[in-house]
């Protein structure tokens, strides 16, 4: 697995890929930056020789902890820009966020879900598919004060980064640093998004009916 991936996971350019992928895809969901955590924080495994059977190499490899520090704050970053973003978008943002239900909905719930302590919702989203998007475009454009949103934001990026490292480090520990392990913990995240989407969907004054893909 480090091999195949060695170019990019062996320099500190992945650091670089990880915050762009994970601040960009706030606005592009469909963009992998839980597929390259977990794959980084696999290959740091395998470069440490902590991943069964692995042999420590020679050159750099990715660290635990700024892989975590780097995916966390790249979520907030990008949080804060689609928060600001649809806070003075306007008109414009308006009429696109009427077209959209799961928007509408959510500029409509997320300030009674804060307002009752309910901040929590916005960490099930950030691992709900898609949910990142709707909780922070919806918290700016209904103008929702950001010492109601953001601390909740930091938490959720957190947390988030925190487990996709956590996946990727300890699969690659418990299965070795393979393809199979990288598989498994991808279907462990995948699994966490479903279900965080599962709990929002029952959740009285959710911000949004967010659904899997």
């Amino acid at each position: 697995m480090f091999e195949s991936v060695g170019s990019l996971t062996g320099s500190p350019w992945i650091y670089a890929m990880v915050a762009l992928s994970v601040l960009l895809d706030v606005f592009l969901p469909v963009l992998p930056s839980g597929v390259l955590v977990i794959a980084a924080a696999t290959a740091a495994a395998a470069g440490t020789g902590a991943a069964a059977d692995a042999v420590p190499v020679a050159h750099e490899v990715p660290s635990i902890l700024a892989l975590i520090a780097c995916a966390a704050t790249a979520s907030v970053l990008g949080d804060l820009v689609a928060y600001r973003l649809a806070w003075r978008g306007g008109a414009r943002l308006d009429r696109a966020i009427s077209r959209s239900r799961r928007l509408t909905t959510a500029q409509e719930r997320l300030g009674v879900a804060l307002a009752r302590g309910g901040g929590a919702l916005v960490i099930l989203a950030r691992f709900a598919p898609a949910g990142r998007s709707v909780v922070s475009l919806g918290a700016g454009a209904a103008h929702r004060r950001a010492r109601d949103f953001l601390p909740w934001s930091a938490l959720a990026g957190l947390s988030w980064a925190a487990y996709s490292v956590a996946l990727g480090y300890y699969g690659a520990q418990w299965l070795g640093a393979t393809w199979l392990a990288t598989g498994v913990s991808l279907v462990a995240l995948f699994g966490a998004g479903a279900g965080a989407a599962y709990v929002m969907r029952r959740q009285p004054g959710a911000p949004a009916e967010v659904s899997a893909p």
